[in-house]
């Protein structure tokens, strides 16, 4: 180690004499390049002077009695000014070099403050493994102090999350092609230690995987930069993730060289480990990527606020503040309120759970994130369709006060009963979660206290008024009601083999159950007129 660390130190004096150098360099040229447009500037003024000298001898001798007026005039620039061209250089490569100096200084205290952090977690860890007897003894005299030419990054196993992205976005009246790369640098506890986001250049030529490729190039460069030896890359992009372990070669040549550029960065590590990962597990980094390609899609305007960001809505194409855009958690895929309010809208007057707008994205919108655009009853309405698709059909239950109405799982009303009722498997009594009012899962009505099931029925052996007008609307549509799950289906058109959203199998005749798919009853199959009626309904 000490070695290591003296073998350093040198390195660091020679790049110090070596930018010390350039900078006497960078100097003595620019001087001796001024010196020369000094001159360059002399000797054209001098010529011109001679030449007007010459001019008014002429013309003296031609004209004696005239009176003239030969004035000199500043040098002129007509030839190309190569000098001018050349001082312009060398003010941009000093800039540049500035640029890379003050990079490289500041990469050196990040990987000088990621040595010290590690020092300072392998030695709160080493105390926390201290005996108890050991450290009430001699806990005051445990010290360790940070060397800072102990490199302990090196020493230490990292992880590295890669995503590239390609994206077709709109600019205004234009679309254009861009792309983004995300890199997250995480310690082995996943901490999170460098992020980076970066555009990718020429996009508008890259295919998925080879946007994903140069996100592990740029993933590796970073790593390397920090001096980290032992790395585990993390990529989603199975056929990227087949490239970087030479399970599969790339057939264009662009991607094989990008992919030949990835192996020979893997041997600057002691230890490379790929890996493939699934998406969730990537979500953070994946908005790193998204975050480059947003970047480069919006631009600076007036708005309502002031001055603001500018971005163009993939629905409506219209320029929106970038405040009022909304942002799809999960694919990231960003749209304005107004269109984003339209389609979840137009999804629950349908039934159906909303999904990003974005074509071939099955990106769930989320119910919290939908507050932002959506009036709050519209909300409540998308959390009650979300969990009625997730509660089985025979297993859904409302509460029996119609002011209430919550749909609840039958698992779930009855561990909440629980809390405040031992017996309440055996007697029927639910406690709705929603009002806290108790009502009679198999009678569907307000809680029967003192009184079974049956005693009930019996003293109320007519259905409520609104059971009573569907009962009666039912038997005039000729509708039916499933045994199992008390769901009323009609029968459009077809064959009178029911098979209810719960799964029960019946006839529709006369309701007898089918099983191992045939019927338990006499009753015909089909009807020829039912049948023709809906071949023509479907035609």
């Amino acid at each position: 180690m000490e070695n290591h660390s003296r073998d350093k130190g040198k390195a660091t004096q020679t790049d110090n004499e070596d930018k010390d150098d350039l900078k006497s360099v960078l100097t003595l040229q620019r001087h001796l390049l001024m010196e020369a447009k000094t001159l360059d500037s002399d000797l054209d003024f001098a010529f011109q002077l001679q030449m007007q000298e010459a001019v008014s001898a002429s013309l003296s001798l031609h004209h004696p009695s005239s009176s003239l007026d030969v004035t000199l005039s500043p040098p002129s620039d007509m030839g190309f000014d190569y000098v001018t061209l050349m001082l312009q250089d060398i003010e941009r490569f000093e800039m540049e070099r500035k640029d890379r100096e003050e990079s490289e200084e500041e990469m050196r205290r990040f990987r000088n403050d990621l040595n010290r952090s590690i020092y300072d977690q392998n030695f709160a860890r080493y105390i926390m493994n201290v005996p108890e007897q050991e450290w009430s003894n001699y806990g005051d005299n445990y010290e360790r102090p940070y060397n800072g030419n102990v490199v302990e990054a090196q020493n230490e196993g990292f992880r590295v999350y890669v995503k590239g992205l390609v994206s077709e976005e709109r600019i205004r009246e234009m679309k254009v092609t861009v792309g983004g790369v995300g890199v997250a640098i995480c310690d082995f506890w996943n901490n999170l230690v460098l992020e980076l986001r970066k555009k990718l250049d020429g996009a508008e030529f890259m295919t998925g995987e080879m946007a994903g490729v140069e996100a592990v190039i740029h993933g590796l460069n970073a790593a390397l930069s920090l001096d980290l030896k032992r790395v585990t890359l993390f990529v989603d992009d199975f056929l990227v993730y087949q490239f970087i372990t030479g399970r599969q070669q790339p057939g264009q040549s662009k991607l094989g060289t990008k992919v030949n550029e990835v192996s020979l960065l893997q041997k600057r590590f002691t230890y490379f480990q790929p890996s493939f990962a699934a998406r969730n597990d990537m979500s953070f980094v994946f908005k790193l990527a998204r975050d480059a390609i947003v970047s480069q899609i919006t631009w600076p305007a007036e708005t309502s606020n002031g001055k603001g960001l500018k971005e163009t809505c993939m629905i409506c194409f219209e320029d929106i503040d970038a405040t009022q855009m909304f942002t799809v958690d999960g694919c990231f895929h960003r749209y304005c309120f107004s269109c984003m309010r339209q389609h979840v809208e137009v999804k629950l007057l349908n039934a159906m759970v909303a999904s990003c707008p974005h074509e071939g994205c099955n990106t769930e919108v989320t119910i919290d994130s939908c507050g932002k655009f959506l009036d709050p009853k519209l909300v409540e309405i998308m959390s009650n369709r979300k969990k009625e698709a997730s509660i089985a059909v025979s297993e859904k239950v409302y509460c029996a006060f119609p002011r209430c109405s919550a749909l609840m799982s039958k698992s779930e009303v009855l561990q909440f009963t629980r809390t405040v009722m031992l017996v309440s498997e055996q007697s029927g009594a639910r406690k709705c979660v929603k009002c806290h009012r108790f009502f009679c899962i198999y009678c569907k009505v307000p809680w029967h206290f003192d009184m079974t099931c049956i005693d009930y029925k019996s003293l109320n052996p007519h259905p409520a008024r609104e059971d009573a007008m569907l009962n009666t609307l039912a038997t005039k549509k000729q509708w039916r009601e499933c045994i199992k799950c008390k769901h009323v289906i009609e029968l459009a058109g077809g064959c009178y083999h029911i098979t209810c959203r719960c799964g029960f199998e019946f006839c529709y005749t006369c309701g007898a159950e089918w099983r191992n798919k045939k019927p338990t009853c006499s009753c015909p199959i089909w009807d020829e007129p039912n049948i023709i009626h809906n071949r023509r309904r479907r035609h």
